[in-house]
C-alpha cells in the first residue's frame, strides 16, 4: 500500500525539500522513481523530464535514487481499483471523484513500481546464490511515495 501522492511544487528544489521531510519520517535509504518509457521501451520527451527533475532533487534530498519502468502501472492499478464511480443517480463523475480516482490510482501505482523493484531485487539475490528473504529498502517496505508530475 502507498504511503502518499506528493504533488509537485513549482520547483524541484520544493519538491525535494517535501520528499526529505518524508524520507526522514520513514528512515528510507533510497528512492525509486518510476521511468515513464514508451510502449516500445523507448525513451521519450517524459522520461528526459523525469532524468531532469531527478538530477535536481538527488542532491538536495542525499539518498540514491534508482529508476523503475513504469509501463503499464496505472493500467494495473486501475484494474486492481476497479471502475470509477458514477455521479449521482448514476450520471458522469464529478471533477472531485475524477481527482479523488486519478490520486488513488497514482498512489496504486506507486506501490506497484515499489512492489516491481523489490521483487526484482529478490529475484537477483536468488540467483546470486541468496535465499530471497532478506528484508529490502528497510521500513518503508510496502509502502511508497510518489510525485505526481
Amino acid at each position: 500500500m502507498a504511503l502518499m501522492t506528493l504533488s509537485r511544487a513549482s520547483t524541484p528544489a520544493l519538491d525535494a525539500e517535501a520528499l526529505a521531510r518524508v524520507v526522514a519520517e520513514q528512515r528510507a535509504t533510497e528512492i525509486v522513481v518510476g521511468l515513464p518509457l514508451h510502449a516500445s521501451g523507448a525513451e521519450g520527451h517524459q522520461t528526459e523530464l523525469t532524468r531532469a527533475w531527478v538530477a535536481a532533487v538527488q542532491p538536495i534530498v542525499g539518498l540514491p535514487i534508482v529508476f523503475r519502468d513504469e509501463r503499464l502501472t496505472s493500467h494495473l492499478a486501475e484494474q486492481r481499483l476497479g471502475p470509477m464511480k458514477r455521479g449521482r443517480s448514476g450520471g458522469p463523475p464529478t471533477r472531485s471523484q475524477r481527482e479523488a480516482y486519478r490520486g488513488r490510482v497514482d498512489r496504486e501505482a506507486a506501490a506497484i513500481i515499489l512492489q516491481d523493484e523489490l521483487d526484482a531485487r529478490a529475484t537477483a539475490r536468488i540467483g546470486e546464490g541468496g535465499t530471497g528473504g532478506e528484508e529490502v529498502g528497510g521500513p518503508t517496505d510496502g509502502g511508497s511515495v510518489e510525485t505526481n508530475r
